[in-house]
Parts: structure tokens; sequence; C-alpha cells
């Protein structure tokens, strides 16, 4: 029987144990849906806490390639929590959910058509895959963004939008004025309105 599974990727410097929240606030309005929450391949570079790439002396230049190369072992880690817990690429309905760095990885997925899912949410996040992409553009993607975020500038979300619509990817973007590099209550419950109907659940 096909599993729903929703795999949340966290963003640098925090744990799958931050994300696992999400999918326990989540999980009431979603029967038979598993939440896995993994932590990141590599420990973060300035304390606790794990990272899917270094941001040490990143740029707009060497990000795609830092993206790149965290491929491997970033499919490793979601591969290896979803056989963990009985799940399958082939068989089962994949939702990735994303924060910053996760949405990073998340969107990269889509951007390379590297492996089989359902659906990508992505907050406060950005598009660095290597180009030319390589668009499933039959994936619909949520991209929620904080308009106060100082981390990652909610135009970065705008940007990504444009570049998967024109691939002809179905986006929505949900952009929140005021709300800064988090994950609001707001940008939660749309999120879980999406996932629902992307699993038939609404």
């Amino acid at each position: 029987m096909t599993k729903k599974i929703v795999i949340l990727l966290h963003g640098v410097g925090s744990s799958g144990d931050d994300l696992e929240r999400l999918g326990d606030y989540w999980a009431p309005s979603m029967p038979g849906v598993k939440f896995l929450s993994p932590n990141a391949p590599f420990p973060f570079d300035h304390g606790g806490g794990y990272q899917w790439f270094s941001l040490d002396g990143i740029n707009e230049i060497n990000r795609p390639s830092r993206v790149q190369d965290a491929r491997v072992a970033m499919d490793q880690t979601i591969t290896d929590i979803l056989l963990q817990h009985g799940g399958s690429w082939q068989t089962d309905d994949i939702i990735l959910v994303g924060f910053s760095q996760g949405t990073i990885m998340s969107m990269d997925v889509l951007a390379s058509s590297r492996l089989p899912v359902r659906a990508i949410v992505g907050f406060s996040g950005r598009l660095s895959s290597p180009q030319p992409y390589h668009i499933d553009n039959q994936v619909p993607v949520l991209l929620i963004h904080g308009k106060g975020d100082p981390v990652i500038p909610y135009s970065e979300t705008e940007k990504a939008a444009s570049a998967l619509q024109a691939a002809g990817v179905d986006v929505t973007t949900f952009l929140e004025p005021g709300i800064p590099h988090t994950i609001s209550q707001a940008g939660a419950d749309k999120a879980a309105e999406f996932i629902r109907r992307q699993f038939n659940l609404a």
C-alpha cells in the first residue's frame, strides 16, 4: 500500500528535532501521514547542530557548486531515514518540506529531477542549484517567505518562483509582511493545507 510521507529538511546549524515539532503540529490534521525529520549529514561548522553544506566563504559564485557537492550525502541521508521507516521512493508518495538551507536542498531535488517527489514546500529559502536546470515540472511547489527576513531576502523566493514558473512548474507563493527568518503559524497552516491537497486529504 502506498504510504504518504513528509520529509522535513532543517536549516543550517539546526537539527531534525527542530522541524519534528512542525510535523507534530500537522499530524492531527493529516491522519496516516508519516513525518520524518533527519539531521543533515554534516556537523555545523560553528557549534552544535548540523548542515547540508558549509557556509564558510560562501558567495553567489560558489553556492551552486556547494549545493551540487551536497547532493550525494543529502540523498543518502533522506533515503536512509526513508528505508528505516519502511518507505520507498518507488512506491510511496513523498513530499519534501524545507526551511532555509533545507529549502535550498529541497528545491535542488526539483531542479535536478533526481528523486521522485510528489510535491515540495519551501520556507525562507532560495533556488541555488547549478544551471542548466533539469526541472521536473510535474511537481507542484509552495514557497513561503517572510518579508521581514534579514537572513535570506524574500526576493529570493520571488526569483525562484519566476524560474520555476518559466519551466512550467505549478508554483504558489505566500509572502508574509513583517515575518522574519522563521516559520509562522500562518505559514505552517498554509503549508498544511497544501500538503493535505497533494495527498488528497483536503
